[in-house]
């Protein structure tokens, strides 16, 4: 096992993601809760920083990008994407959580000796 020059963005749905989720023609009848739709939330490989605001800073600067992604997995339909969204809709629709410690775990790594 080896540590990557890498840091982890965690992107995970706030209310007001799942509100718009539950308005979606295909998931208006599910009982989604938020603890389900932030337990398998998007990990984005990013740079290394010196601290975790630069790092939360990097993501932000790519926030349209972050944002349309997690519209997209679960429609592709973009008319049922919100419009006008700004990185102030994105601040309120998700948390952003770093994570300074990558490591790579090679099958050889498993094996007993």
């Amino acid at each position: 096992m080896y540590q990557l020059d890498r840091f982890v963005a965690l992107i995970r749905p706030r209310q007001p993601f799942l509100d718009w989720l539950r308005g979606l023609p295909d998931f208006e009848d599910l009982e989604l809760t938020l603890e389900q739709v932030r337990g398998d939330s998007t990990a984005l490989l990013i740079p290394e920083f010196d601290d975790d605001d630069e790092a939360v800073a990097f993501v932000y600067r790519i926030w349209d990008e972050v944002f349309a992604a997690e519209l997209e997995a679960w429609t592709e339909e973009k008319a049922l994407w919100p419009q006008g969204r700004t990185i102030e809709m994105f601040m309120e629709w998700f948390d952003v959580e770093i994570h300074t410690t990558v490591a790579e775990v090679e099958e050889s790594d498993t094996q007993t000796h």
